[in-house]
């Protein structure tokens, strides 16, 4: 009994560890200007998010291309690269919620 409850504490502590480690940090270079001179904003936010399973791919493989575009303008390129992946990957509209029925009427 004695080592159950220790053995759920440890488990409880490695969990708590895990979620810990996964929280967002502060994007620094935010609202400051790339290598190019531009700030990445909605629009190319929405074309990342479009793009974003072509771009996991390839960043495995390469050095220089990045999943995210850190030099953004915060919030709007967010809500950009979260719609455009949502688009991408089915995002949660009505047609999502409804069960197709095998037979058709």
């Amino acid at each position: 009994m004695r080592f159950q409850k220790a053995f759920l504490l440890g488990l409880g502590i490695v969990a708590a560890l895990f979620l810990v480690s996964c929280a967002a940090g502060p994007n620094v270079l935010a609202h400051s200007a790339g290598a190019h001179g531009s700030i990445a904003g909605f629009w190319l936010g929405l074309w990342h998010g479009l793009i974003c399973p072509i771009t996991f791919i390839i960043s495995l493989f390469s050095a220089k291309v990045h999943f995210y575009e850190v030099h953004n303008n915060g919030g709007w390129y967010n809500f950009g690269f979260i719609l455009g992946a949502c688009i991408i990957f089915g995002g949660g509209g009505k047609s999502a919620s409804h069960k197709k029925s095998s037979a058709q009427s």
